[in-house]
């Protein structure tokens, strides 16, 4: 199908990308369309995090607005490209670097982040980063959202994945304040449209699908409309939840561990996480990730707690207290700090930036604690020397508000545990990928070896994140449960995506290694 006259004009309002990217993409053979041996497309096919994946795509679009978006997914479309779309880069697995991906759009010019007061609600790009988001509300308007520690993630993947953070177990999800969105989608006839799906408008079916459906489903966001559910939408400094005043920090280290150590410490984490996941939790202000790292020496827990809430010290020694207890040697605390929650987000908060690493990852969803016995299988797996460096295992709390919202409110279906876990396998060397992404499998498959090698959703686990992805889920040889990968991420809202997407992508436009439309 050739292109119209339109499709045409608007590929030239792309632009140059020299000004944001410092590259001279103005020598391109289009200005804001990017090809093979064009100055900047070894940096553009680089800005993934897992260097585990590289595109090599025919095109790689950087367009300066919605309809500089549209026109480059219909461009694609019409030439036969097989398209992928990269928002902060973070992606953990191969959804966007594959050797199928012919064209990439590549959002980071959507950044703006504005009141939007036709619709009630903040706008924000979905190429902006959460650093830049948390900057804006908080100097605009003071308020914030409870999205990710790590500022360099892009609003694109992360909201539509379900999006969760540090404010999490007080304020929920991102997406259970997520009130509409602005997408390219893709007809039958090839043509891409540029619409806006809310809560309680038009497209209501297309909203609910990026409240945890996950990106590369549906079509290209170019930026969601955030707004509180309990917010009439006509005062910006009330649609989304206030910013804490002040939040202490610090950091809990276990310098080094014997099992028995490891066993009790980590235990009595969990534990304490497991007594106090309920949404009016008194500790719903705290957000504790626990980083084990492999040879058991430097192992930490990150603390933030809200310090503008009465008590806020006496839930830190409380806190302290229960990990610690039976410990030996005991854990080192280091001495708190009370600080602004501008000068938290600018300190504590993980800053931008991509090392370089080749990765791993797998997830899961606690709802019961672990017994002695998993935990016995990830010491032994941590106490491999042959894995010191950049890997570990990641306990990230959970619940709290998140669990007040029904299953089936959201596309996001998980709404009953209190910790999320997360192996996080990552080195520098692609001649050790094998060896790491053994460790990463094997490790995985030993924790839940009483349920095939997966966290099967039942009362004790709630099955996996998708903005973890991890196509292991569903491969017979790493999942021996029988149930399909779908189970784990989407739960019972599966076939209502499955519709969703077949109603909005009905050419199987946008897809990936576990996109909707993979077979169950």
């Amino acid at each position: 199908m050739p292109l119209s006259r339109r499709s045409l004009f608007a590929a030239s309002a792309f632009g140059t990308a020299a000004g944001v990217l410092g590259l001279p993409i103005a020598r391109a053979a289009e200005p804001g369309v990017i090809g093979p041996g064009d100055p900047g497309y070894a940096e553009l096919t680089e800005r993934g995090y897992n260097r585990r994946f590289t595109a090599r795509p025919q095109r790689i679009f950087v367009p300066a607005d919605a309809e500089g978006v549209r026109a480059a997914v219909e461009r694609s479309v019409h030439e036969g490209l097989r398209i992928a779309v990269r928002s902060g880069g973070h992606g953990f697995d191969d959804f966007v670097d594959n050797e199928h991906t012919r064209s990439i759009i590549d959002l980071q010019r959507l950044t703006a982040v504005d009141w939007d007061a036709e619709h009630g609600a903040f706008s924000v790009a979905a190429g902006a980063d959460l650093g830049a988001m948390y900057e804006r509300l908080l100097g605009g308007w003071g308020v914030t959202v409870p999205a990710g520690i790590c500022k360099g993630v892009g609003a694109g993947g992360h909201i539509s994945g379900g999006g969760y953070g540090p404010l999490s177990r007080r304020f929920g999800l991102v997406a259970d304040h997520l009130y509409g969105l602005e997408i390219v989608t893709v007809g039958t006839d090839g043509r891409a449209t540029t619409l806006v799906a809310t809560k309680d408008g038009p497209h209501a079916d297309l909203w609910w699908a990026h409240t945890g459906g996950g990106g590369g489903n549906f079509g290209v966001v170019t930026r969601y409309l955030l707004r509180s559910a309990d917010s009439g939408g006509s005062d910006p400094a009330r649609a989304l939840p206030a910013a804490p005043g002040s939040m202490l920090s610090t950091r809990v280290v276990l310098p080094l561990a014997t099992e028995e150590s490891f066993v009790r410490f980590v235990g009595n984490y969990i534990a304490f996480f497991e007594r106090h996941g309920a949404p009016d939790d008194p500790f719903a202000g705290l957000y504790a990730p626990l980083h084990l790292k492999p040879g058991i020496t430097g192992s930490d827990i990150l603390i933030l707690l809200d310090a503008d809430r009465p008590g806020a010290r006496a839930r830190f020694d409380e806190f302290v207290a229960a990990i610690s207890e039976g410990v030996t040697p005991p854990p080192l605390v280091l001495p708190p700090a009370e600080k602004s929650y501008g000068d938290t987000l600018s300190t504590v908060y993980y800053a931008k930036g991509m090392p370089g690493f080749r990765v791993k990852v797998k997830s899961a969803y606690l709802r019961e604690a672990y017994s002695a016995d998993q935990l016995r299988v990830l010491y032994r797996y941590l106490t491999d020397l042959r894995f010191l460096g950049e890997s570990q295992v990641e306990f990230l709390p959970f619940g709290g508000a998140v669990n007040a919202v029904a299953p089936g409110a959201t596309a996001s279906p998980e709404r009953g545990s209190f910790l999320k876990m997360l192996i996080h396998a990552a080195w520098r060397n692609p001649a050790d990928d094998e060896r790491f992404v053994t460790w990463a499998r094997e490790m995985y498959r030993d924790v839940y070896a009483a349920t095939g090698g997966v966290p099967v959703p039942n009362a004790a686990q709630g099955g996996s994140y998708i903005n973890y992805p991890d196509a292991d889920l569903a491969d017979p040889q790493w999942n021996t449960s029988g149930v399909p990968w779908h189970a784990f991420y989407y739960g019972g809202n599966y076939e209502r995506l499955r519709a969703i997407k077949a109603t909005w992508d009905p050419g199987t436009v946008f897809r990936h290694s576990l996109s909707l439309d993979r077979p169950g």
